[in-house]
């Protein structure tokens, strides 16, 4: 990557950087994301009411900042929607048990929707007959191999390990529905479900209220400062959407990715009056990042139209930093990941290479030198990512890195170039 700023340009002093870093506030941070996580907003799932109000919500930050604002959508297809709170229960001869939706059991994104409760014998896959049965798949043994085993059943139990807070974590980007009903059980409640299988005399009753739905999603574009020939074009993204609530589960997607958007906006609000005189900032708070970063892809191509070659800073996540920061880097970034190195130790945030697998990686797709970061997200997609587990700490560390990152790369009076991965 190359950019050559004015070559009349001067190093701004390390004071006026570090005053700059001054103005970073941890309590507007919070505040973002808790609105965004918010039950007005609803997890923000693309397409939904509260992804829609999350989006005009953060156009009027965008606008108070003083960022001329735009809008630009794009289809989705096929969105996996759990419509109805799951039921399922299990039992013996001697016992009857419950499971409990979002730890126990959750719909497979391969599942066929079933909106009533099916019940019927346990049997184990590949073993059992599987005519009117709900078929435990043996750990290790594949969905392609269960589907196999699986004519005629009632539909198929797959094991799923829950995290630290006991919840499974919800996906929208995945397998396409199958033949049968599926469902996602504990590791802990698929054992024992196995057991009983395989010990005989044990039933499963459950239904799988799931369906993929065709929906509209939103990019949101903020431009604040045009830049001048020979000058870089800084662009700041995150993506604002969510996995989404379920009926009767709260997912308010707090650091996933409410604390990259408090991120990007605290960023731009300053840097908005702090760059040099011919330096460009732009801002993208982009949708349907948890469908497989369609937002981004859709946005990289209209640049790569119009000839926009913005250097990219994408956030995703900064919840909870404990020994460094994830950088990623993609696309001609050699320049740009120098100036993020030198950012970092201006700041004292200890930086790690690590894959941050979001829309960073669209940009770089596309030719574009992008930057992603990372810094932690505790419960991850469920209801454990709350505004509570953010903390304001690594909001305003990873806050002032990308100031420090943005305003070092506006600042540099040589062309920004670095060894890093060149092959020196």
């Amino acid at each position: 990557m190359t950019t050559r700023p004015n070559p009349a340009a001067r190093p701004a002093p390390t004071a006026d950087l570090d005053a700059t870093l001054g103005r970073v506030s941890r309590d507007r941070l919070t505040a973002t994301v808790t609105a965004l996580a918010s039950d007005a907003f609803t997890g923000r799932r693309v397409g939904t009411p509260g992804n829609i109000a999350a989006r005009g919500w953060l156009g009027t930050e965008l606008t108070d900042i003083g960022a001329a604002v735009t809008g630009d959508s794009l289809p989705v297809r096929a969105v996996p929607v759990i419509y109805a709170a799951p039921t399922a229960r299990w039992g013996t001869g001697t016992m009857t048990a419950d499971l409990s939706f979002g730890s126990d059991v959750a719909p497979h994104l391969a599942s066929a929707d079933l909106p009533s409760p099916r019940r019927g014998p346990l049997g184990i896959a590949g073993t059992d007959d599987p005519d009117g049965r709900w078929l435990v798949a043996p750990a290790g043994m594949s969905l392609f191999d269960a589907y196999a085993q699986a004519e005629r059943a009632a539909g198929l139990l797959l094991a799923r390990h829950v995290d630290g807070d006991g919840w499974q974590f919800t996906m929208l980007s995945g397998p396409n529905p199958g033949p049968v009903p599926v469902l996602a059980l504990s590791a802990a409640i698929h054992q024992a479900v196995h057991e009983a299988a395989r010990d005989g005399d044990a039933w499963f009753a459950a239904d799988a209220p799931i369906r993929r739905v065709d929906v509209t999603a939103t990019n949101l574009y903020g431009r604040l400062r045009q830049p001048s020939p020979g000058h870089p074009d800084l662009l700041l993204t995150a993506h604002f959407d969510g996995v989404g609530d379920h009926p009767g589960l709260r997912q308010p997607g707090a650091a996933d990715n409410g604390s990259g958007v408090a991120v990007v906006l605290e960023a731009a609000r300053i840097l908005s009056t702090a760059l040099p005189e011919g330096a460009g900032l732009s801002v993208a708070l982009l949708d349907g990042e948890e469908v497989g970063a369609l937002g981004s892809a859709h946005h990289a191509a209209r640049l790569a139209e119009t000839g926009a070659t913005p250097l990219v800073v994408n956030v995703d996540g900064a919840g909870h930093l404990h020994q460094a920061a994830a950088v990623e880097a993609g696309g001609p970034a050699y320049g740009l990941l120098a100036v993020l190195d030198q950012a970092g130790r201006h700041t004292g945030v200890p930086l790690v290479a690590g894959p941050v697998a979001s829309d960073n990686r669209r940009y770089a797709g596309a030719g574009l030198a992008a930057l992603g970061i990372g810094a932690g997200m505790a419960g991850y997609h469920s209801p454990a990512d709350t505004p509570e587990r953010v903390e304001p700490t690594t909001l305003a560390a990873i806050t002032r890195l990308v100031v420090a990152t943005v305003w070092l790369a506006s600042t540099a009076p040589t062309t920004l170039q670095s060894s890093i991965g060149d092959g020196r």
